[in-house]
Parts: C-alpha cells; sequence; structure tokens
C-alpha cells in the first residue's frame, strides 16, 4: 500500500504559497535568519511550515538546539519545489513570448565597470530597448564572468558583455569592441620621472605589479611574465586605485586613466612595446529561451557600437 505523503492534486496557490516560504527558509538557513527576507515573524513562518508538513504528511525539518537542518524527505521536496518554481518561470517567459509586446525583465550582465564611452555607447542601448519596447523591466548589471557564463546558460540573463578569452560551449560570441591595454604608473612610483630608455627588463622584473586576475590573451600574457605580479584586481577602477598607490605597476585601456594623464598623475610606460589588445565581446545563449528579446538587444548594440 503506498503512503499518501504527498500534497493533493490539484496544487493549491496556498500549496505554492509555502513551498515559496520553505524556499526561502531553506536557503537562509533557518527560520530567524528567514524572518527579514519573509517580512513576517519567526513564529508565523513555523506555523506555515508546521501547516506545509501536516498537508504533507512529511516531516521536512528539525529545529532545535542543534540548528536548522532538513530531513531526507525535506531535501527531496526542497529540489523538487525548485523545479516546479522553475517550471512556473518557463511558463511565465513561454506565454510572454507569444505576445506582440515584450513585456517581463530583460537582463544584460558586464563584467567590468565602463569607460565613459562604453557608458554613452550603452545609455544610447537603453535608449533603444526602451523605444521599441517600453513595457521591459531592464536590468542592467555588473558581474564576474564565471557568473553571466552560468546565468547566460541557465537562462536567467539575457546578453552577457565581457572579454571573451576562452570560449564556452553553449554560448555565442560576437565582436564588439578592441581597446589598447597598456603598462602605467602613477606620480608616486619611482618609475614616473625615468625616460622609458631607463626603464629595463630588469627594473621591470623588480617592480611589482598587478594582475588583471583573468586568463587574458596570448600577447598580453606574454606582456605580464615580464612583470612581478605582486597582487591581483580585476576591476579596472579597483586596478586604478592600486596603481595610484605608487606600490605598483598595471595595465590599463587609455579612456579610463586620461583624466590622471591631463593631470600628470599617470603615465605609460614605453608605449610601442608594453602594450596589448582588450577584446570586449557580445555574448548570449546559441539557443535562449527568449530569442525575440536577445534580438531586440542585438539590434540595439549593434545600432549604438555601430558594428
Amino acid at each position: 500500500m503506498v503512503k499518501n505523503s504527498i500534497i493533493p492534486k490539484p496544487i493549491t496557490e496556498y500549496d505554492l504559497r509555502l513551498l515559496r516560504i520553505f524556499r526561502v527558509v531553506v536557503e537562509n538557513g533557518g527560520f530567524a535568519a528567514a524572518e527579514n527576507e519573509l517580512g513576517v515573524t519567526r513564529s508565523t513562518i513555523s506555523l506555515h511550515m508546521s501547516n506545509l508538513e501536516a498537508r504533507m504528511k512529511l516531516k521536512l525539518c528539525l529545529r532545535g538546539r542543534g540548528g536548522f537542518s532538513l530531513t531526507q524527505e525535506g531535501q527531496a521536496v526542497y529540489h523538487a519545489a525548485l523545479g516546479l518554481f522553475e517550471s512556473l518561470d518557463d511558463f511565465s517567459l513561454l506565454v510572454g513570448s507569444l505576445g506582440h509586446e515584450l513585456s517581463g525583465e530583460l537582463v544584460i550582465l558586464c563584467a567590468d565597470q565602463s569607460s565613459p564611452a562604453q557608458q554613452n555607447k550603452l545609455a544610447e542601448v537603453i535608449r533603444y530597448i526602451h523605444k521599441k519596447a517600453p513595457n521591459l523591466h531592464l536590468v542592467l548589471d555588473a558581474v564576474s564572468i564565471h557568473e553571466i557564463e552560468k546565468a547566460l546558460l541557465r537562462d536567467k540573463a539575457h546578453l552577457g558583455i565581457y572579454p571573451s578569452y576562452q570560449q564556452v560551449e553553449g554560448l555565442r560570441y560576437e565582436a564588439l569592441s578592441s581597446e589598447a591595454i597598456y603598462l602605467c604608473c602613477s606620480d608616486r612610483h619611482p618609475f614616473f620621472n625615468l625616460l622609458d630608455s631607463e626603464i629595463n627588463s630588469e627594473l621591470l622584473s623588480q617592480s611589482p605589479a598587478v594582475h588583471p586576475g583573468i586568463d587574458i590573451d596570448t600577447n598580453g600574457r606574454e606582456q605580464l611574465k615580464k612583470l612581478n605580479l605582486a597582487a591581483k584586481s580585476y576591476q579596472f577602477d579597483s586596478r586604478k586605485t592600486m596603481i595610484m598607490s605608487g606600490c605598483y605597476l598595471g595595465y590599463m585601456p587609455q579612456s579610463y586613466i586620461q583624466q590622471e594623464l591631463n593631470e600628470a598623475k599617470m603615465r605609460i610606460i614605453k608605449p610601442s612595446s608594453l602594450i596589448y589588445q582588450f577584446d570586449l565581446s557580445l555574448v548570449y545563449k546559441k539557443n535562449p529561451k527568449e530569442q525575440k528579446k536577445v534580438e531586440l538587444v542585438q539590434a540595439a548594440i549593434k545600432s549604438a557600437f555601430q558594428y
């Protein structure tokens, strides 16, 4: 005889509400930690969890002096709930894509803080999208390359903009822009007042420098081999801060340091030889769930970046 331990069908809105609360509790590691996100008291959360366990006829979690933990059944229900909510999201995306008017979220992720020129172009992208699809809820954010790749593959983001020194299966890459990266130092560094001819390979190999924090192209790797890589900083703004301290050399695009160059607070070292290219790519999933949104952003970016 099969034990009756599943939620009665059909699943009600109340069941979904309890499962959503359960998910928040699990992902926050307990009732107390979930209070802020749910906006209800611990006792109310406890009541909801008791109701869910009663409806499912299962013990889902243990709470007490030993802390919060899931039972084996609780683990199974949690993972099944994640699949259920993902299916509901997929259904909403499908229905939304069938209409003539694009709606819902449109997520664009960048892997670095933009230069003023890139910010202006991205502003034109946003303007284009807003004009074509004013009902879209646009999300533009900066996260790591790894996070962007995961988001694109899981259809949690529509497009990414980042340097594509390695390519991931399942994603498409389109060249967006290319900019020269130069070795720099600040006016506090011993190299600042030296002539390029005085800065030889031995001095370069002895002076602490900042690694860009990602796997760059072949030419870039060869340039980095000449330096004493004693620190790491991926973001251009934070790397510039380290260079400005006078403690480190580092590679930067000229567009990010033009003001400092004009004010004689930074200098470029041997620009004809200590240089490599920073190639930026437009990246998206090969078979995205929301193709129309991807195509809209592609059109917007092509218009703004004129490629």
